[in-house]
């Protein structure tokens, strides 16, 4: 395993560090392209990204990554089947038009596929909706409901159920709460974010 740079956030080093040197990678949403660059520097990736936001996408070009403006929820049909050795996901499934197509799409164009999300079961969002019977505003959630990108809340169990109704093999898992990797034990009310590595 490759170590990761150290200014990644925990669910993006899980990623980096579990993906095979000299890969070929596609990160969808990939933001500022943090985890593009450490791929690229310490792990010799050939790293794409695709991002919807036209100013990230400019940021990251500036800095020599290779970025495309897109929409994953359109733009993934243009790539060929098995294009890349990695598709990855990260913090954008519960922001997709269609999760369950979403997730087709990435281990259609990647051998391998991982995915990243805040888990919307985490017992702070609970103990919010419980005690204050509103949207809650967390760290894993930290934007008003009528603010956020977030359009689909999903769990650890919610997508464990779809990884099987699709027939995708969870190979590996990593879970996250106070920015530390926790055990899997609780997993669904205990992680704030969850990482999942798959195929097909």
């Amino acid at each position: 395993m490759t170590p990761a740079a150290p200014f990644l956030r925990p669910d993006l080093t899980a990623i980096a560090q579990h993906v095979t040197p000299g890969s070929r990678v596609l990160d969808i949403g990939c933001g500022d392209g943090a985890l593009m660059a450490n791929l690229e520097t310490a792990s010799d990736c050939d790293a794409r990204g695709m991002e919807l936001d036209g100013e990230l996408v400019e940021r990251c070009v500036a800095r020599g990554l290779s970025v495309v403006q897109g929409d994953a929820n359109i733009d993934l049909a243009e790539y060929p089947d098995k294009a890349f050795d990695y598709a990855i996901l990260s913090q954008t499934l519960q922001t997709a038009t269609r999760p369950d197509l979403m997730l087709d799409e990435l281990l259609r164009v990647g051998r391998r596929a991982f995915v990243s999300f805040p888990n919307f079961a985490h017992w702070r969002t609970r103990t919010a909706l419980l005690l204050g019977g509103r949207m809650p505003v967390t760290r894993a959630l930290p934007v008003s409901w009528y603010e956020t990108d977030n359009i689909h809340h999903v769990t650890v169990e919610d997508f464990r159920d779809l990884a099987k109704a699709k027939n995708a093999r969870i190979d590996r898992s990593w879970f996250f709460a106070d920015e530390r990797a926790i055990s899997p034990v609780g997993a669904n009310w205990r992680a704030e974010f969850a990482v999942f590595e798959l195929s097909r």
